[in-house]
């Protein structure tokens, strides 16, 4: 087993998926997007008439995935538009103390 996990783990003060979640918060988005697709997708199901299973999956598929990238894609267009656009200056921890 891997030693690296993305939960809290003993003395690591915060925890690796709260720090993921703080430093790329549409990322969070994204994988509620995710899971939102998955959940609509097996609602819908029920209700697909004549539609095949496969058809179906594969559209749910490209779905979840199509939520995903836009959300990552609009959290790097903020990302850029904040340091290159705005170009606030990141603080640094290391002159800071005096």
């Amino acid at each position: 087993m891997s030693s690296k996990s993305y939960f809290d783990e003993p003395g690591d003060g915060g925890g690796k998926l709260s720090k993921k979640a703080k430093d790329s918060p549409f990322m969070v988005v994204g994988l509620a997007g995710f899971v939102a697709a998955g959940l609509i997708g097996a609602y819908k199901y029920r209700h697909r008439g004549t539609m095949s299973t496969s058809v179906f999956l594969m559209q749910l598929r490209v779905a979840a995935q199509g939520t995903v990238v836009g959300c990552l894609t609009l959290g790097l267009a903020y990302t850029m538009y904040n340091q290159y656009i705005v170009k606030k200056p990141k603080e640094d921890t290391a002159n800071l103390s005096s």
